[in-house]
C-alpha cells in the first residue's frame, strides 16, 4: 500500500521565499576579474531544478508556497544548464590536451595555444570557460589550493587561469591593462609600454597562471597597425610559460591566421601563401603554426549520429525544464526535432533562448506545456509582419510641383546645335 504524499514531502527541495530572493537579485562580478572569475568557477552549475510536481500536487500546496514555487520555476527554466555536445566535448578535449602537454613541458621556449572559432550563440565563450574551470580544479587539487612557485611569507593570489575580454580598439598597451585589472593591480600613468609588459610578465608569474584565455579576439582588425601590434604581443606572451586560448568569431577569415580557406575533402583550413613572399620569398607562419584552430559548429539533421546528438541535447533541456503539463517526449516527439531545428538552424544560443521563452510563456499564458503552437507566437531574431510594411507618404509642394512641370514643357534652345557639313559650307 503507497502512502499519499503529504504537504512536507511536496515541499522537499523547495527553498525558502528568502533564498529565492537571494538568488535573483544578487548580482555577480565581471568575470574578467580574479574575484569574478572565482565566483562563477565555485557557483557554475550548483543551481538545483526545482523539484517535479504535478497540477493535482501544486493544487494541494499553500498559496503562498505556490507563488514560491512558480518563482523557482521560472528561475529554473532561465537557467539550462551548459551540456556534453559534440561541440562542447571537442573544445574541451582539445583546450584538456594542450594544457596536459605545456603544463609539463620545461625546456620548450614556448608554449602552444589554441583558437577557438565560432559564429555567434554557437557557444564559444561557455566551452572555452568550462574547460577553463576544470583545469584549475584539478590543478589547484594537486597542489592542494597553493601556489607552488610563491614566496615564502608572500600572500600572492592564486590564479591559474586568466579570463580577459580583448579590449575595443586595442592597443598593446590597453591589452597589458585589461590583464593586469583582472587582478585590480595597480598602474602607473606614466609606464611605458615595456614597463607594462614587464609588469603583465611579473603577474604572471607571480599569480602562477597557465591560461590566459582572450575573449573576443575577432576585435582585432590587421589593416591597423595597433592591431598588428597586439598581435605581436601575445605571441611574446607564449614564452612565458602560459598557454594562450583565443575565442572569437570567424577567425579564419579576419586575418589573423591570413584569409583561410575550408577545404571540404581534407576538412580543414588552408592557407593560401601570402602575397609578400612573392618579394621576400619569406612566409610568416608564426601565429598559424604556434596556434591550433578548432571551429564550433551548429548542431546538424543530416546523418543518424547527427540526429541522435539532437535529439540527446533535447532530452537533456526536457529533463530540466518544470512545467506543470509537461510530459516524456515534449521536446523530442513526433516532429518537434525537426520543428526546432527549422526555427534555430541548430544553434545552440538560439535553441536555448526559444525555450527559455517557450517555458515562460507555458507559464505566464497557463498552458504549462511546450508546443509548436506556442513556439509560433515568439520572436526569434526578428519579427517578420504578415503584410508588407507600409510606404511612407511624402507630401510635396503643389507650387514646385507645377514649376518643375512648366520647365518640363519649356522647348529645348537650339541655337548651338551642329547641324553638320551641310550647314558649315553654306549649300
Amino acid at each position: 500500500m503507497t502512502r499519499a504524499l503529504s504537504i512536507d514531502d511536496l515541499l522537499e527541495g523547495l527553498p525558502s521565499r528568502a533564498r529565492i530572493a537571494e538568488w535573483i537579485l544578487s548580482s555577480h562580478p565581471p568575470r574578467d576579474t580574479y574575484v569574478g572569475w572565482q565566483h562563477y568557477r565555485t557557483h557554475c552549475g550548483l543551481l538545483v531544478p526545482a523539484p517535479t510536481i504535478s497540477p493535482r500536487q501544486w493544487s494541494m500546496i499553500p498559496e503562498s508556497r505556490q507563488y514560491d514555487y512558480d518563482l523557482y520555476r521560472e528561475l529554473t527554466n532561465a537557467n539550462l544548464p551548459l551540456q556534453d555536445t559534440p561541440m562542447h566535448d571537442k573544445v574541451g578535449k582539445l583546450i584538456r590536451r594542450r594544457l596536459s602537454g605545456n603544463t609539463r613541458k620545461k625546456d620548450d621556449p614556448t608554449r602552444a595555444g589554441v583558437m577557438v572559432s565560432g559564429w555567434g550563440n554557437y557557444g564559444k565563450t561557455a566551452s572555452v570557460c568550462a574547460a577553463g574551470v576544470v583545469f584549475e580544479d584539478q590543478w589547484l587539487k594537486l597542489h592542494s589550493c597553493l601556489n607552488p612557485g610563491s614566496l615564502p611569507g608572500t600572500r600572492d593570489l592564486h590564479a591559474p587561469v586568466v579570463y580577459v575580454s580583448t579590449p575595443v580598439t586595442a592597443t598593446p598597451k590597453s591589452l597589458c591593462a585589461s590583464i593586469l585589472g583582472f587582478f585590480r593591480a595597480p598602474i602607473r600613468q606614466a609606464a611605458t609600454l615595456p614597463d607594462l609588459v614587464r609588469q603583465v610578465a611579473d603577474s604572471l608569474h607571480d599569480h602562477g597562471v597557465k591560461a590566459l584565455i582572450l575573449d573576443d579576439i575577432s576585435r582585432l582588425r590587421m589593416h591597423r597597425a595597433d592591431d598588428q601590434d597586439v598581435l605581436d604581443l601575445m605571441r611574446a606572451f607564449m614564452s612565458l610559460d602560459v598557454t594562450l586560448i583565443l575565442t572569437g568569431v570567424n577567425i579564419s577569415g579576419i586575418g589573423l591566421l591570413r584569409e583561410a580557406k575550408w577545404n571540404k575533402k581534407t576538412r580543414q583550413w588552408e592557407m593560401p601563401p601570402l602575397e609578400s613572399t612573392r618579394i621576400h620569398g619569406l612566409e610568416i607562419t608564426q601565429t598559424e603554426h604556434r596556434f591550433e584552430l578548432i571551429e564550433i559548429d551548429r548542431f546538424r539533421y543530416i546523418t543518424p549520429n547527427q540526429i541522435q546528438a539532437f535529439v540527446d541535447h533535447l532530452e537533456g533541456i526536457e529533463r530540466h525544464l518544470r512545467l506543470l503539463n509537461s510530459k516524456e517526449g515534449m521536446l523530442t516527439g513526433g516532429a518537434m526535432p525537426e520543428y526546432l531545428m527549422r526555427r534555430t538552424g541548430g544553434v545552440v544560443g538560439l535553441l536555448g533562448r526559444l525555450l527559455e521563452d517557450g517555458a515562460h510563456e507555458a507559464m505566464e499564458s497557463g498552458k504549462e506545456l511546450i508546443d509548436e503552437n506556442l513556439l509560433d507566437e515568439i520572436v526569434l531574431r526578428r519579427d517578420e509582419p504578415e503584410q508588407p510594411p507600409d510606404e511612407p507618404v511624402i507630401q510635396t509642394d503643389s507650387s514646385a510641383r507645377d514649376k518643375k512641370a512648366q520647365r518640363a514643357k519649356r522647348p529645348r534652345n537650339t541655337v548651338f546645335d551642329d547641324h553638320g557639313p551641310a550647314g558649315a559650307t553654306g549649300s
